[in-house]
């Protein structure tokens, strides 16, 4: 009896312990906010014209990672914001990669036809879980030089008030990492 009598008060000041304790959620923005600091986990797939792309390809540059697919439409909804930011920091030593899950030649016509202006990298569904960094598409991730995720965010949209501040905020670090 005496036994079952610790046992049980054992089990209550676990519990109370556990109550104390603050409770994050998980949500897509702990989610990204989780990544920031981590290696870009290494990934190879197929560029537009069926040339091999890896992680290797992005070695000490700055690198904004938008994941995509043909039929989203949030993803082409911030595809012009996308392509603005293209042209503005491309030539600055800023490399943008779509990564899809569409197949090479039909993520090629869809970039002629709908404008997208940077490279596009196709990974298999699979290839993109595994590498556990998007949560949902849109995803927009920033890479340091160095390979690590310096911020991640879902829609990037300036104009939109839901996502102005996170894109803002995206392309603050994107010029700080610039400026290091």
């Amino acid at each position: 009896m005496k036994t079952y009598l610790i046992l049980l008060l054992s089990v209550f000041s676990f519990t109370a312990l556990a109550q104390d304790a603050p409770v994050k959620w998980a949500t897509q923005e702990t989610f990204f906010e989780d990544l920031t600091g981590k290696d870009l986990p290494s990934f190879n797939g197929l560029t537009i014209n069926k040339k091999p792309f890896s992680t290797t390809d992005l070695k000490n540059q700055v690198v904004v990672i938008n994941f995509w697919f043909e039929k989203c439409p949030p993803c082409i909804a911030e595809m012009p914001e996308l392509n603005n930011l293209a042209a503005k920091y491309g030539k600055k030593a800023v490399r943008f990669i779509g990564i899809t899950h569409d197949a090479p030649a039909s993520a090629k016509r869809f970039q002629k036809k709908n404008g997208y202006r940077y490279e596009i990298v196709s990974l298999s569904k699979d290839e993109i879980r595994r590498l556990n960094i998007n949560h949902g598409f849109p995803s927009n991730i920033l890479v340091g030089k160095d390979g690590k995720i310096i911020y991640a965010t879902a829609n990037i949209s300036f104009s939109d008030p839901q996502f102005k501040a996170k894109s803002v905020l995206f392309e603050e670090k994107l010029k700080t990492e610039l400026n290091n």
